[in-house]
């Protein structure tokens, strides 16, 4: 068992009968009262973000897991297919498991979270930043890039990103995943 004060992100928790990853938490220790850690909670299963609140030091039931880095080869009606770097043995997992699955290219590694009691996989951690190519994008205004403008583009997995009004059919960019936010463009 585990308390309040192991709390981190990317912990994962047995909380009403399902199992949950912490995607945020705040320790809050406020003036009068006891203190207490504000989390965000993703379902492995469903999905589903729930918001809770637990007291300081109260017990969680953490679960123990493993990671293992995996290599996407391709998506289908069965769900998203990845290959164990280390053995080649190959899952399939639904699209609720990986956290920005329009992000991911064929070819891309990441990091799955593995349940060490049964070994089933519980969620799929995305690299902090991808490099896709803009496929489709409006060419900026000339002259009209004197504030933070920004204009829609489409990246090669289909994924919409805001970018500068500079970036053009063509270009690499260098997007963040936990936001799903443009970052820099990256010259080769």
């Amino acid at each position: 068992m585990a308390s309040t004060s192991d709390i981190r992100n990317g912990l994962c928790i047995r909380y009403n009968h399902d199992i949950f990853k912490i995607i945020e938490f705040l320790h809050v220790k406020p003036g009068k009262g006891p203190a207490f850690v504000r989390t965000k909670l993703k379902s492995v299963t469903s999905g589903k973000v729930i918001d809770n609140t637990f007291s300081a030091g109260h017990k969680i039931d953490e679960v123990r897991v493993e990671t293992h880095k995996f290599q996407f080869l391709y998506n289908d009606a069965e769900g998203y297919h990845l290959m164990n770097q280390e053995d080649y043995s190959q899952i399939a997992l639904q699209e609720t498991a990986i956290d920005r699955p329009d992000l991911l290219k064929e070819g891309d590694v990441v990091t799955v979270i593995i349940n060490s009691e049964d070994g089933a996989p519980l969620s799929v951690e995305m690299p902090q930043t991808v490099i896709l190519e803009v496929t489709a994008t409006e060419p900026g205004v000339k002259g009209n890039t004197a504030t933070n403008a920004t204009k829609p583009a489409t990246v090669e997995t289909g994924a919409q990103v805001m970018v500068p009004l500079f970036i053009n059919e063509g270009d690499k960019i260098k997007i963040e995943t936990a936001k799903g936010t443009y970052k820099e463009r990256v010259k080769e």
